[in-house]
């Protein structure tokens, strides 16, 4: 899984980035300070199950914090798209080839309206507009990919007599878009039988249809504490009902999990509120306090970027966390305690669990034990959030 940040330049994704991840980036107000891709571990927090077993968990990846355990993600931000980026204006052609590999998009706004179409700086933008060109980039982006193959591609399925959805994720798999998205893009939409004869309007459609399903989008309202910001939210989260907005503050979350690194202050990502541990200059006390006032106490997801990556992996990408536990032993072969929780795609069941954990699991899997209530589960047994199982072998 890997989540892609995307957006025009300076409107804060590499600041949100280096909030999540503590990953060392050039950050900078001027367009396209990030060049190359940056890659890094962020996290996703989870009630751990320690507290029902009465145990303290020693995580082998990730960590946990008076019961909240952060499983590792991968994360991308890439450089800032500007209007055009499809035919290859700005890095338009080298953004769009990293987004590839991506499973979902996490859109940076600057919900303050501060920076132009161009990432440049300004005063009073309105930010439903970087909303619209990017989504309109991106599905230009799909359709021209497409439309470069697909009068031949879809004449050689129907010469061939192909299953025509398993035919389109082949053919784009590099897109990561599976036969299931194709289905779900056919069922809602009418199109012409034969896709070899579909008219350019279609096709279009079609690409646009399919990118919204393989490659979803959350909103993350950046800079929603600078003036205009919540105001600006308020409007765009009625305006486009149909996306996932969630207000953040990336510089507050990167001075705080800054200041708590160092030993400053003890804070936890997505809470709303730290402790101060050792004596601050008096700036330092007054940017805390700027942050309390301003994002902590204004709005109910803290700073918004724990909110927005638990969003995108358990919203909008529907996996779920599962605990590898014994019945009777909840420890690994090193005494580690709770070390492990896995992130399965939505649908997995006990048998999918066991093929993830080992190979040879899947192949000699007999049944799933619950360990909470001793309960024996078959293989089609459907996983759900928190599931804390024992594969049980031959």
């Amino acid at each position: 899984m890997l989540i892609g940040l995307v957006g025009k330049p300076s409107v804060g994704k590499s600041t949100f980035f280096k909030a999540a991840t503590l990953a060392e980036v050039e950050i900078a107000s001027y367009p396209f300070t990030t060049i190359k891709a940056n890659h890094g571990v962020g996290y996703v927090s989870v009630d751990c199950i320690e507290k029902e077993f009465n145990v303290k968990c020693n995580p082998n990846h990730g960590f946990c914090i008076r019961g909240k355990r952060f499983v590792p993600i991968d994360l991308m931000d890439v450089a800032g798209l500007v209007p055009g980026a499809s035919e290859g204006k700005g890095l338009g052609n080298k953004f769009l080839d990293d987004l590839r590999q991506a499973d979902c998009f996490i859109h940076i706004v600057d919900i303050s309206g501060e920076t132009d179409i161009e990432g440049k700086q300004t005063k009073n933008h309105d930010p439903a507009e970087d909303i619209r060109f990017l989504e309109e980039e991106l599905n230009k982006w799909y359709s021209n990919l497409m439309a470069k193959v697909w009068r031949t591609f879809s004449r050689k399925a129907e010469i061939e007599r192909e299953n025509f959805a398993e035919a389109v994720a082949k053919q784009f798999s590099g897109l990561k878009v599976k036969d299931d998205d194709v289905k779900e893009v056919l069922l809602k939409n009418q199109f012409g039988k034969n896709p070899s004869q579909w008219n350019e309007d279609e096709i279009k459609k079609f690409a646009s249809e399919l990118r919204k399903i393989s490659k979803p989008m959350i909103i993350a309202a950046n800079k929603v504490d600078l003036e205009n910001g919540k105001e600006n939210y308020e409007r765009i989260k009625n305006e486009f009902k149909d996306y996932l907005i969630i207000p953040c503050s990336a510089d507050s979350e990167l001075a705080l999990r800054q200041a708590a690194k160092v030993g400053f202050i003890d804070y936890i990502p997505c809470e709303r509120n730290f402790k101060i541990l050792k004596e601050l200059s008096g700036r330092q006390t007054e940017a805390l306090d700027e942050i309390k006032k301003n994002v902590l106490d204004e709005f109910s997801e803290g700073t918004g970027v724990q909110k927005i990556l638990n969003s995108a992996v358990f919203d909008v990408l529907g996996y779920l966390p599962i605990f590898p536990a014994g019945a009777n032993k909840l420890g690994d072969s090193k005494g580690n305690i709770l070390p492990d929780c896995f992130l399965l795609p939505p649908g997995s069941t006990a048998l999918d669990f066991a093929y993830f954990l080992h190979t040879d699991f899947g192949k000699n899997f007999i049944k799933a034990i619950n360990a909470r209530t001793k309960m024996v589960l078959g293989k089609d047994y459907k996983l759900k959030p928190r599931d804390a199982l024992e594969i049980m072998t031959k």
